[in-house]
């Protein structure tokens, strides 16, 4: 590994990230001696590898939101690198679906726009589609539902047309963050194909007003 200075912090992809797990003796098998703490950003969904001053080491828990931009967390723990799903440790593996889930349920309003303003992706297939469970059948559904009045909620979702909205997207968010994917609806992977920044652009149609 080469060199960093770090009196002088790399700035962070993302803003906002929750802990998933804190090493405080760092990675031996990555030979990594220096404590670490594995995050996943809230925006991009990226997967976030810090390094946290000694002394705040007692005061982080999995599952923590950390302000990386202006907090008072910015001064204490710094980005070091955006890591890969394998990268991730055991613990950090196993409250990912948690926490993935948490902040779904506090963007609701911008997941609940995918659903109103999702497109097609050819003559054949559609971005809804691209949720495990969502068929043809399915599909007609949404769509008719949407176009006599748009969605206004995670409810209001699963009584008109019948799905679980906020499981279908934690697991296809999973499905990103683990697996190379052709088209990405909510994660920016700092790997992969050139199509990587679909999901940015799909986010930003997905906003709502």
């Amino acid at each position: 590994m080469s060199g960093r200075d770090f009196r002088k912090p790399l700035k962070p992809p993302e803003n906002q990230v929750y802990i998933l797990d804190v090493l405080p003796y760092g990675d031996p098998v990555r030979g990594i001696s220096h404590p670490l703490v594995q995050s996943i950003g809230d925006e991009k969904f990226l997967l976030i590898e810090l390094r946290p001053e000694i002394g705040v080491l007692s005061s982080l828990r999995p599952g923590e939101k950390l302000d990386l931009a202006t907090g008072v967390e910015a001064k204490v723990v710094h980005f070091l690198r955006v890591i890969r799903y394998e990268d991730l440790t055991g613990n950090a593996k196993a409250i990912l679906k948690d926490v993935v889930t948490s902040i779904v349920l506090s963007k609701e309003k911008v997941f609940v726009e995918f659903f109103n303003r999702a497109q097609p992706l050819s003559k054949k297939a559609h971005e809804l589609e691209l949720l495990k469970g969502i068929g043809k059948k399915t599909l007609w559904k949404i769509l008719e539902e949407r176009s006599r009045k748009p969605f206004d909620s995670f409810a209001e979702i699963e009584k008109r047309v019948g799905i679980k909205p906020v499981e279908l997207i934690v697991n296809r968010i999973l499905e990103e963050i683990s697996e190379p994917q052709t088209h990405y609806l909510f994660v920016n992977p700092p790997y992969g194909p050139a199509r990587v920044g679909d999901a940015l652009q799909r986010r930003e149609r997905y906003k709502p007003f």
